[in-house]
């Protein structure tokens, strides 16, 4: 299993705002959807593409693909309309010491 890697601050990252994080080769989209946080691979499952090239609709906690408009719930990943079908795959969050941290935890 990988190390938590930190993300940022609590206070950098407000309700309604997205950023991206790394672990290793995986590019992780981390947002706060109402004071809580998420964390998405930060790309399309209909298409290799970043999700954080898209929008984040902080009142229906949604992320847009901007390539097809693929959208994915942010709280669990799943596909909520075509092209996308699959899930985008997320990863677990803890908020520890002030900071926001994740994790490609898929082994």
């Amino acid at each position: 299993m990988t190390d938590w890697i930190r993300v940022c601050a609590t206070a950098e990252l407000l309700p309604g705002e997205t950023t991206v994080a790394w672990d290793g080769d995986t590019p992780i989209l981390v947002v706060n959807y109402d004071g809580d946080f998420y964390a998405l691979e930060d790309r399309c499952s209909h298409e290799d593409f970043e999700l954080s090239a898209g929008t984040f609709d902080g009142d229906d906690a949604t992320v847009e693909c901007t390539l097809h408009g693929a959208k994915f719930d942010v709280r669990d990943g799943r596909a909520l309309c075509a092209p996308a079908y699959a899930p985008v795959p997320r990863f677990p969050v803890k908020v520890e010491d002030g900071a926001v941290w994740t994790r490609d935890d898929r082994g």
